[in-house]
């Protein structure tokens, strides 16, 4: 229950924490964050996660308390504000666990690239920032991706998906949903996300995804895919880059797919076909200042649902993966494979962020 203290009532907050975020630096500084939001006039109720998919079932637990409860005798009535506390990793959980309900998430960023903060104006190296954030933010209804594909194997340590409650059902009975608040990408960029796994846990920050991006380029077998944008015709190519975002950037601030906003009506994809591998290494640049699209066949356009089916060795677009797994991220995770679907759905998260924001001008194209 929020408590008063000096005659002020001092706000609840859930506050998830990943302490592997950083390379674990979000778990040692855990102790001094806390002390910061308490010295900031919130009352601090923490949990910390123990492995992937922790911080969903949590935030799941947090959400069901008080639509049961109808306040939980915590909020005064108002609905929680969750706070996922490190990267991109454990806002897509918490996010993921309160989606559809009128709780509200916010962040205290401190993970490796920390795009979901760069969306919502939430400062990424300004820690009482980010909490006068969470203390006096306002609140924005902002859309998602739902993701349905076929789960890729356990890797490094990380396991394969399962299916999850607050996800939904799935259409097929050997898929998985996952909900993207942040990005979701196919070809290259989601192979380079799927070697964190394995390699480069030494570097920390943006120079991880450029040091993996360098490394995997130069190796990485091709693979042909078909495409169906909103029921069009089907498309086939070669496949380097396909994206689809939430905001603008991933990857720690890459503008991937400029002028995308979490309030748009439509979604919008930027999609490359064949680029040989000196391309896709000098794309690098132009994709952090996004000025990518229009260079070497590379589009953007908007899309409300897309289809991505492998295509086998006989030429045929296969309903189950084949050849090299194609993935498909959720959120910087590279846990679904190619063929998948993805599909825009507005108004399904709840996010308290900055003051101001540079997409709030934009209204919703």
């Amino acid at each position: 229950m929020s408590k008063v203290l000096g005659g002020c009532i001092m706000p609840l907050v859930h506050c998830i924490v990943n302490p592997a975020s950083r390379d674990f630096t979000c778990g040692k500084n855990w102790p001094s964050i806390e002390q910061k939001m308490k010295d900031a006039g919130l009352e601090v109720k923490a949990y910390i996660t123990e492995r992937v998919g922790h911080g969903a079932e949590i935030s799941n637990s947090i959400r069901h308390q008080w639509e049961e409860s109808g306040d939980g005798g915590e909020s005064d009535g108002k609905p929680p504000v969750v706070v996922a506390v490190g990267g991109d990793g454990i806002a897509h959980e918490v996010a993921s666990g309160l989606r559809g309900s009128e709780l509200i998430l916010a962040q205290l960023p401190h993970g490796s690239g920390n795009d979901y903060a760069i969306t919502h104006g939430i400062p990424r190296t300004n820690i009482d920032g980010a909490i006068n954030i969470i203390a006096h933010g306002v609140d924005r209804q902002c859309g998602a991706w739902r993701l349905e594909g076929h789960p890729c194997r356990e890797e490094g340590g990380y396991p394969a998906p399962q299916a999850n409650p607050w996800d939904g059902e799935p259409e097929n009975d050997d898929t998985v949903v996952r909900w993207v608040f942040l990005e979701t990408d196919a070809g290259i960029t989601s192979d380079i996300s799927r070697a964190k796994l394995r390699r480069a846990k030494w570097i920390r920050g943006p120079k991880k995804y450029t040091y993996l991006g360098v490394t995997s380029i130069p190796f990485w077998p091709r693979r042909k895919v078909e495409m169906i944008v909103d029921d069009e015709e089907p498309q086939r190519f070669s496949i380097s880059v396909f994206a689809a975002t939430t905001g603008e950037t991933f990857g720690g601030g890459y503008r991937i797919v400029p002028n995308m906003y979490p309030t748009r009506k439509n979604g919008s994809i930027v999609v490359a076909g064949f680029l040989n591998r000196l391309k896709m290494l000098m794309l690098m640049g132009p994709i952090k200042k996004g000025k990518h699209v229009g260079k070497w066949g590379i589009y953007q356009r908007d899309a409300n649902k897309v289809q991505l089916r492998p295509i086998d060795s006989k030429g045929n677009a296969s309903d189950v993966p084949v050849g090299h797994d194609t993935y498909i991220q959720a959120d910087g995770e590279p846990v679904i494979r190619l063929p998948a679907t993805i599909s825009w759905h507005q108004n399904q998260i709840t996010v308290r962020g900055a003051e101001q924001v540079d997409w709030d001008s934009k209204g919703k194209v």
